[in-house]
């Protein structure tokens, strides 16, 4: 039941970030909307394709490359496809991606699932860290726009009139999860001994995962992948402003867009409603009407979605047919 709550809070989040999306656009506005949307060069998808999925590639060499310290290797086209599938359940239930290609992998390469969830972690932290250094780039080259955007979001906070309520129901919500956890530990004190010892287990597990980022014998193909990867995010991001009339625009701001984008892949799951809604924002900042954004962040979200549907899904139909035909 938590599962399916917290799945259906995200997807809420999502649809009113659409929701609130499409009302900021005036009535007036409404036509010129749809016409830029049914006049998108919808062709713009295959390069957008083919790039995003050369930087999935590239993601699932960096894995494999990050496993190496801890003695395993598994197959490039096992890997890959577990990336793909990874991004595929993440459509659905945010963060779960990650912890299904480790036991994908685990399942097929025979490799400890808790270890290479470990490598994850590492992998996330340096993407947060690389996530950083673009919003540093979008500070240097759009300083105004990038100032401008964190002013309107902390604006649209102070007057939201539902954060007090939401702050109350938050710390309801954390009273009521730590009743519940003291609720349990009574009732499984007996049991307690062993199940901590099975976390101990898991947690040594991850974190020698961890720590193999740090035992890296290849560091400079490692950073050489982590700038790939980001530069081909940024060159997809730049090509999809050219997919609609009047938001083709320079690499500058590609990054700012590139860097709040990327927030909205964070928020929601697959970036519903606010990867559309922060590259409206942004372009709105560099003189491009918040119609024509919107449009483009929809162009731009739908390509990454179709990207991921196809591929995904193509990946989960190969992945256990390949394994059969080796053994």
């Amino acid at each position: 039941m938590g599962k399916f709550l917290k799945i259906g809070f995200f997807f809420l989040i999502g649809i009113l970030l659409i929701w609130w999306s499409l009302h900021q656009i005036p009535p007036q506005e409404w036509e010129k909307f749809t016409k830029a949307l049914q006049k998108s060069k919808f062709w713009i998808i295959i390069p957008v394709f083919f790039i995003l999925g050369l930087s999935h590639f590239i993601r699932a060499l960096r894995w494999r490359l990050i496993m190496e310290p801890l003695g395993y290797k598994p197959s490039i086209m096992n890997t890959f496809l577990a990336v793909l599938i990874g991004y595929l359940a993440n459509l659905a239930i945010p963060r779960l991606g990650e912890v299904l290609k480790c036991t994908l992998l685990s399942k097929y390469e025979n490799v400890p699932a808790e270890k290479i969830v470990g490598t994850i972690v590492a992998e996330r932290a340096f993407d947060v860290l690389s996530l950083g250094v673009v919003f540093l780039l979008a500070l240097t080259l759009q300083f105004n726009v990038i100032q401008a955007g964190w002013q309107q979001l902390n604006a649209q906070a102070i007057k939201d009139p539902t954060n007090s309520g939401n702050g109350h129901l938050g710390l309801y919500i954390v009273a009521g999860i730590l009743f519940v956890a003291m609720l349990l530990f009574w009732i499984f004190r007996k049991k307690l001994s062993g199940i901590l010892s099975t976390i101990k287990k898991i947690a040594l597990g991850v974190w020698e995962g961890v720590i193999s980022a740090t035992k890296l014998k290849k560091h400079n193909l490692f950073f050489f992948y982590s700038f790939s990867i980001w530069f081909l995010y940024l060159f997809a991001t730049f090509i999809g402003l050219y997919g609609t009339e009047g938001t083709a625009s320079s690499f500058s701001t590609a990054i700012s867009c590139l860097a709040y984008a990327s927030i909205g892949m964070i928020l929601t799951p697959g970036g519903i409603g606010a990867y559309a809604y922060f590259m409206a924002k942004v372009l709105e900042l560099n003189g491009v009407e918040y119609t024509l954004g919107l449009a483009n962040g929809t162009l731009q979200w739908f390509s990454q979605f179709i990207i991921v549907i196809v591929l995904g899904g193509i990946s989960l139909i190969l992945l256990p047919f390949i394994n059969k035909q080796v053994k």
